[in-house]
């Protein structure tokens, strides 16, 4: 299974149409978390001393909504193809370009949408902390955290990702299901529990475990994969 990363790329003003995509960024690292944060302005009206009761509360101001994110990057770290830089901030720059205002637009401070998965949010960036974390011998940061807020004048509902259409076919063996890993369990125990016992093997190769007497607590694994077939007329040798 493919790892989605996440994305930050510059929208119109109406926080709906992408804008030109040089300025969209693919994170080098996910996020561990998403921070989302609502708030309303209310105000409690001072009552006349000769009514009783508690005033009721008031809604005097548009809400917000708030997205705070970290995002790591390290150029030590496996890098794309034609990636051959050597300072982060080259990798970092490209994500402050999202708090910097435009001058040749009346400063006006670009609007983004952060996309992970099914996860979206449209917004401006209202913060960016960025914190170089290693250096080389000679002085050149190779290592930052940048911790992001991003901010929107209103109350949003949920945006949901258009996800691709599932295929119909029936899919390929080794694709379903994936089964969360029990703590302190084995992949030749979760096997022999249903009855794979002979395929663990299999089961470990198709998803890349290296020992399968470790595994990572929620782990998700593909229990149906299938020892590889092979070719038609081969010799087998036990």
């Amino acid at each position: 299974m493919q790892l989605e990363k996440a994305t930050l790329q510059k929208i119109e003003s109406d926080f709906e149409t992408l804008s030109s995509p040089d300025h969209k960024v693919t994170v080098q690292f996910n996020p561990e978390t998403l921070k989302v944060t609502y708030a309303n302005q209310i105000s409690t009206p001072t009552a006349p001393r000769n009514q009783g009761g508690t005033p009721a509360h008031q809604f005097v101001g548009a809400g917000s909504t708030k997205l705070s994110l970290q995002l790591w990057f390290d150029v030590t770290a496996e890098m794309p193809a034609g990636a051959p830089e050597r300072d982060v901030r080259e990798l970092t720059q490209k994500v402050a370009f999202f708090i910097t205002p435009d001058e040749q637009n009346n400063n006006i401070i670009p609007a983004v949408r952060f996309v992970w998965g099914s996860f979206v949010f449209n917004g401006l960036m209202e913060s960016l902390d960025e914190s170089l974390e290693f250096f080389s011998a000679d002085g050149i940061p190779l290592r930052a955290s940048m911790t992001i807020g991003l901010m929107r004048q209103k109350i949003t509902k949920f945006d949901f990702a258009k996800q691709a259409n599932t295929p119909t076919s029936t899919p390929s063996a080794g694709t379903r299901p994936l089964k969360a890993a029990p703590a302190g369990k084995t992949l030749q125990g979760m096997a022999a529990s249903q009855g794979k016992g002979d395929n663990w093997q299999a089961i470990a190769a198709a998803n890349n475990i290296e020992n399968p007497r470790v595994l990572q607590p929620g782990q998700l694994i593909d229990m149906d994969a299938r020892p590889p077939q092979p070719p038609f007329g081969s010799v087998r040798f036990s």
